[in-house]
C-alpha cells in the first residue's frame, strides 16, 4: 500500500535532529523545531486512510518512506507498531526509538533528519518548495 503527502518548506527549517523525523500541517515553525522537514502537508496522522492505519499498527510491517525534493530523494526504512493509535491531526513522526503517541507513524526507523542531505535542506528553506512525503507499507 501507498500514500502520498505533499508539503512545503520554510525558513527556519533546520533538519539537525538525531532521532526523529516530522512534518506537518501548521504553516508556522520556529527553530527549536529541528526534526520538522516540511509545513503546510496535505495529512496528519488522522487523515491517513483506514486500511493503511491498520497495516501501521501491525508490528511485523516492514514501512518505506520516500522524501522527495525537486530531483533529491530520501529514503527511510521504518516499522509498525501495535501500540500506534495514529489520531494526531496535524502531525506525522516517525522515530528512530520505539515511543509511541498521536503523532508517531512509525518506530525503529533506520535514518533521521539528521542525515538528510544539506542541498535538500537547503531546497526545504525556500517557503516555494514543494516536496513529496511517500508511505509504503508492505
Amino acid at each position: 500500500m501507498r500514500f502520498e503527502i505533499q508539503f512545503y518548506g520554510h525558513e527556519n527549517i533546520r533538519a539537525s535532529h538525531q532521532k526523529t523525523i516530522e512534518i506537518t500541517k501548521d504553516s508556522h515553525l520556529t527553530p527549536s523545531g529541528d526534526c520538522i522537514i516540511g509545513v503546510n502537508a496535505s495529512s496528519g496522522c488522522a487523515d491517513l486512510p483506514t486500511m493503511l492505519k491498520e497495516k501501521l499498527k501491525d508490528s511485523n510491517s516492514k514501512v518505506m518512506f520516500s522524501i522527495k525534493v525537486a530531483n533529491h530523494e530520501f529514503n527511510v526504512e521504518g516499522k509498525g507498531n501495535e501500540n500506534l493509535v495514529l489520531t494526531h491531526v496535524d502531525d506525522i513522526v516517525i522515530r528512530k526509538s520505539e515511543f509511541v503517541c498521536p503523532r508517531t507513524l512509525a518506530v525503529k526507523c533506520n535514518r533521521s533528519s539528521d542525515l538528510i542531505p544539506r542541498e535538500m535542506v537547503s531546497l526545504l528553506q525556500n517557503p516555494k518548495t514543494q516536496g513529496t512525503f511517500t508511505i509504503i507499507v508492505d
